[in-house]
């Protein structure tokens, strides 16, 4: 087994570890009212889209995401939170040292020894969700989860349903597909932007992600037979039946049949939390990796961590 199927099926357990951290550490977190920005590279901006759109839609204040190399400088917020698994990113630990003293900053990271968290105002460290891998999976969902978690949101049913996740047989056969694009609606928009990461990364594949309202407004130019559409959330009228004119195929989890396979450990409700979703997305990054004779745990060109001299 690689590193990154272990990781992934640990995905679980974290996220019950992080609602049990989340209820200790809640004074480091956004506050109701705050206007707050959260920062990451890569899959951690991606989760920090998506806790940014959820915080909103839950009435918690203004929530903006931004890449960490693209904060905008003289925006004023009340708390910055950074997500980094290594917490040695540059433009991460760039970013904390030149707003010390001017906005109180949050970091959520992997390693309690990293950099971050000397720079940081308050960290938040999970070493329980730290990787080996260079793809990640569980650090990020951890991150997310924890944040979910304080603004009240019920893990213990997203864990169940990721329990289904990690053991269900793949919606689609990945050697069957030739190009996937992946969609969300609101906070899932930045789980379909990870998704698609992972098949890059991990299996060098044609993925994309857009917001599911935007799609038809010139990507669905690309589906076509043997290409895929997976989409998380909230389904748009009529989009599966566009999607099927294509001749694509079109995965969403109503229709993938994930909570059937183990019945009731899906805390009885369908369709599966998006988050459980991501899973299964994961896990087909990989399949698609180990399809395409690539190693997932030696993704190419990639390291755990980008610093930059």
């Amino acid at each position: 087994m690689s590193y990154v199927d272990a990781e992934i099926a640990s995905q679980p357990d974290c996220w019950r570890e992080a609602a049990h951290l989340a209820a200790t550490v809640g004074t480091h977190l956004p506050r109701r009212g705050e206007r707050v920005a959260v920062v990451g590279c890569g899959t951690s901006w991606f989760m920090a889209m998506a806790y940014a759109a959820r915080r909103e839609a839950a009435g918690q204040g203004e929530t903006d995401a931004f890449q960490a190399s693209e904060f905008p400088a003289g925006r004023r917020y009340d708390r910055l939170v950074a997500i980094t698994r290594s917490g040695t990113t540059t433009e991460v630990t760039e970013l904390l040292a030149a707003l010390r003293g001017e906005v109180p900053t949050t970091v959520l990271v992997g390693d309690p020894a990293s950099p971050a968290v000397e720079l940081a105002d308050a960290a938040v460290t999970m070493p329980f969700a730290d990787e080996r891998s260079v793809v990640q999976t569980r650090f990020a969902t951890t991150a997310l989860s924890l944040l979910r978690a304080h603004l009240g949101d019920n893990i213990a049913a997203l864990s169940a349903d990721a329990e289904v996740a990690v053991r269900a047989p793949l919606p689609i056969d990945p050697t069957t597909i030739g190009q996937v694009t992946f969609l969300g609606r609101g906070w899932t928009v930045g789980l379909a932007h990870e998704a698609a990461l992972k098949c890059r990364e991990a299996a060098t594949f044609w993925a994309e992600a857009y917001p599911a309202m935007d799609y038809r407004h010139g990507p669905i130019s690309v589906a076509a037979p043997g290409r895929l559409v997976w989409a998380f959330g909230e389904l748009p009228d009529g989009l599966p039946e566009d999607v099927a004119a294509t001749g694509a195929a079109f995965v969403h989890s109503r229709t993938h049949g994930c909570r059937t396979v183990l019945g009731s450990w899906a805390a009885g409700r369908t369709p599966v939390d998006p988050m459980a979703d991501l899973i299964l997305a994961q896990r087909f990054a990989v399949a698609l990796a180990t399809s395409r004779d690539l190693d997932p745990d030696t993704p190419r060109h990639l390291t755990r961590s980008v610093v930059l001299a």
